[in-house]
């Protein structure tokens, strides 16, 4: 499934309102409602950053992140938020395919730029699996517990 997605890299403007509207009702069905936390998920970086999507076959999002350029979440690094992929294809590959096309896209962008995220805690794995580090301690965010975690 993973090998089979196309990828879409764009600003604020390059959404319509459906493609806006299913990268927002993936982003609340997994993040608000499946993991029962309660914030702000439109929290205006929307507007400012690359939105990455992955459309399966039939055209449908499959998997989603939002990118942010150095100095907008960071200082000194660009930033990779709101991976989120569709409940249904979880162990299909396409997490590490979504992952590995943000990573791509980050460098693509900001080439001189380390890449920092906020990571739930019990995924790690999956984040140093890409090279990624923990840069800080355990901290709640929206009721999960996360680390900030770089990769240089």
């Amino acid at each position: 499934m993973a090998t089979s997605l196309v990828w879409h890299c764009h600003g604020f403007d390059g959404f319509s309102i459906h493609t806006l509207y299913a990268a927002l009702a993936l982003r609340d069905r997994v993040f608000v409602v499946e993991q029962d936390s309660v914030y702000g998920d439109i929290d205006g970086s929307d507007l400012a950053c690359l939105h990455l999507r992955g459309l399966d076959q039939d055209g449908q999002l499959a998997a989603y992140a939002r990118l942010i350029a150095p100095g907008d979440k960071y200082q000194d690094a660009s930033a990779i938020g709101r991976v989120v992929i569709e409940p249904a294809l979880r162990g299909s590959g396409v997490g590490k395919a979504l992952l590995a096309e943000a990573v791509r896209q980050c460098r693509t962008h900001w080439p001189d730029s380390p890449i920092m995220l906020s990571a739930q805690a019990d995924k790690l794995g999956f984040y140093q699996d890409f090279g990624f580090k923990v840069v800080s301690e355990p901290y709640d965010d929206g009721g999960i517990l996360h680390v900030t975690m770089r990769r240089d």
